[in-house]
């Protein structure tokens, strides 16, 4: 249980990190220019050759690290599991190949980005997102509804649900490129669901964050940790109204994120135009004797 609160943690590192990337990054370019605004999948960090694409790299070696989990894990049994089918196994290997879909979409992206092999229209990389997206949340719908642990199956539908509007968010700026608020949500829900995923971890793995009436199932025989159970029809549902009023606190969160992201940029970048207008006049004469000077250079230059 320790290795999956782990890999939660590092999954909702992730996605958070890319969420508020992408916030920043959106925004800068907004407030530089609203008119001819257009959203981008990809934003470089830096000017500098060798890590202009450095967030792409990174993108990619998580990805990799999840495919790879999901693939170990999809090779354990799991004694817990109703019937003699290891549903777990499927689903699994499912989320490995979501996951794989995404890191093809990366490495594109990269090679759009990095050379002129694949010319990736930004409109086709969002449409191909969109269903990207979409895949991933047939996939935790489908991962919801044979989970022997109560938890577990309203963790996924949650998770489903922000994968759905991502995709149809997705969806949007593959039609409308110039819709900065489908940008910006964009940002904001890769945050929830990087949230989402870390409260995961803790209402799963960890005793102090299970509901009351909820707990761990152990295989006896095997001394496997399985499925988060609740014993009462009651306490299940009073688990499932706290996970639902803790996704309220996420949204909650992330949209005072979004606000106060914009605020910061916006007050950055007015700053940074302040001084950019003034050191482009010369300042003012402050003595008669200034102003004189001025003056004959004018003189001067009409003269000549």
């Amino acid at each position: 249980m320790a290795a999956a609160l782990m890999y939660q943690a590092f999954t909702s590192t992730s996605l958070v990190s890319l969420g508020i990337y992408h916030l920043i990054s959106t925004t800068r370019n907004h407030l530089k220019s609203p008119q001819s605004y257009s959203a981008r999948p990809y934003h470089p960090s830096t000017h500098h050759p060798r890590l202009k694409h450095l967030p792409l790299y990174l993108l990619i070696l998580c990805l990799f690290i999840a495919i790879t989990h999901q693939a170990l894990v999809s090779s354990d049994s799991d004694p817990l599991l109703k019937g003699s089918t290891p549903v777990h196994r499927f689903t699994s290997l499912q989320s490995a190949a979501v996951l794989f879909l995404f890191l093809l979409l990366s490495l594109a992206l990269l090679l759009s980005e990095s050379s002129s092999l694949l010319p990736l229209p930004s409109d086709l990389f969002f449409a191909l997102a969109a269903a990207a997206f979409f895949l991933q949340y047939l996939v935790s719908s489908a991962a919801a509804t044979v989970q022997t642990s109560d938890l577990q199956a309203k963790c996924d539908s949650t998770s489903a649900r922000v994968s759905a509007l991502c995709s149809f968010l997705c969806l949007l700026l593959s039609c409308q490129p110039r819709m900065f608020v489908a940008d910006v949500g964009l940002g904001g829900c890769l945050c929830l669901q990087g949230l989402w995923e870390l409260q995961t971890g803790l209402s799963l793995y960890v005793d102090a964050f299970i509901p009351e009436g909820c707990h761990r199932m152990l295989d006896v025989l095997s001394g496997v940790e399985g499925s988060t159970k609740c014993d009462l029809e009651e306490s299940r549902l009073r688990a499932v109204a706290i996970l639902d009023l803790l996704f309220v606190l996420h949204v909650m969160f992330v949209v005072l994120l979004v606000m106060v992201t914009y605020a910061v940029i916006a007050k950055t970048q007015a700053a940074v135009g302040v001084r950019r207008f003034a050191g482009s006049y010369d300042p003012l004469p402050t003595t008669a004797g200034d102003a004189n000077h001025i003056q004959m250079k004018a003189l001067t230059g009409t003269q000549a």
